[in-house]
Order: structure tokens, then sequence, then C-alpha cells
């Protein structure tokens, strides 16, 4: 059985990487927020007493299901209601900022030229884009994949669906990521 201490460092080592995470996928810092918390604290209500080795598991499908609802949500949402502020632009201002969150070893930076600097960040933004764009599934898997590090039976679990799923989620995503970005000249 975890104890409190488990359960509130692991709640704060998938914190920054789950908010990222629910971004990709609902566009909207405030929602992200809302739905980490809320998967946290289903997380902390309904299965705090389980082992710490099985956390990362359930907050991934908690995380996963609270996303899921959120859309369902916004979808009934938009048949009952219809708001003005729907058909505003989006505002750049809340935009989150995947180079903020990149680490890199600090003397290759402090060496980098302006130039270097510009492109490398005209890169990523490019990549954020793309991963955005991505099919709904796909984005999903590729995320669990690749920025969580999960296993194929992880991700598999997370996403209830079978690991031959994810591997072909994942497949189409690196096969759309590699052809957008390079068709725009990037290549990794």
């Amino acid at each position: 059985m975890a104890t409190e201490q488990e359960l509130s460092d692991f709640l704060k080592s998938v914190e920054r990487r789950a908010f990222k995470r629910s971004v990709y996928h609902v566009r909207d810092e405030e929602a992200a927020l809302d739905i980490v918390q809320d998967s946290m604290m289903k997380l902390a209500q309904h299965y705090g007493d389980k082992p710490a080795a099985e956390l990362p598991m359930l907050f991934q499908r908690i995380l996963s299901n609270c996303t899921l609802d959120w859309f369902r949500r916004q979808k009934t949402r938009r048949a009952l209601f219809s708001n003005l502020s729907d058909f505003d632009s989006v505002d750049e201002d809340g935009d989150f900022d995947l180079l903020e969150n990149f680490v890199s070893p600090a003397d290759s930076r402090e060496s980098e030229s302006a130039e270097d600097t510009t492109r490398r960040a005209q890169i990523f933004q490019e990549i954020e884009e793309q991963i955005a764009a991505l099919p709904g599934r796909q984005r999903e898997a590729f995320l669990m994949r690749y920025w969580e590090e999960m296993d194929v039976a992880e991700t598999a679990a997370a996403m209830g669906c079978s690991e031959g799923s994810v591997k072909t989620h994942c497949s189409r995503a690196v096969h759309a990521l590699s052809k957008a970005l390079k068709a725009k000249g990037i290549s990794l």
C-alpha cells in the first residue's frame, strides 16, 4: 500500500508532464489544469490505498478518462448552448510554450548563436504544431509512448485498447510527423 508520502511524491513527479499532455489534447491551459487536478483527486480518493507500483498506470488511465469526459462535456455544451465567445479567435498569449520547459545542457546554450537559438525555437514550434495536428488517438498514443516513456503494454492499458492498436497509432503518428516535418525542410 502506498503511503501518503509516496502518493504525494508520485503526484509531484507527474504533475508537469500530465499538464503538458492535457494541454496537447484539449488546447486550453485552464481546462488542462482542471483535468489534471481532477485526475489527481480521483487517484488520491479512490486509489490512494493501492501499491505505489500501480499508481502510474492508474493515473494514466484516470487522466485519459478525465480528458474524454471533458470532450464529452464540451460537445454537450456546444450542442445545447451557443456562445459568442466560441467565435473569437484564439489568443496567442495563452499558448503553451514547449521551449519554456525544454531542458538542455547549460554550456551548449551559452555558446549558441542567436541564429541557432532562433532556428531551434522555430523547429520546436513546428514540432509542437504538428503534434497538435495529429488525430486524437494517434496524439495520445504518441505522447504516452514517447513523452511519458510508457511501454506498449502500459500505453494499451491506459488507452483501453490492444497493444497492436497502440503500435498502429504510434507508427502512423511517427510517419505523419516525419512527413510533415520533412515537407517543411526539418530533419531530425
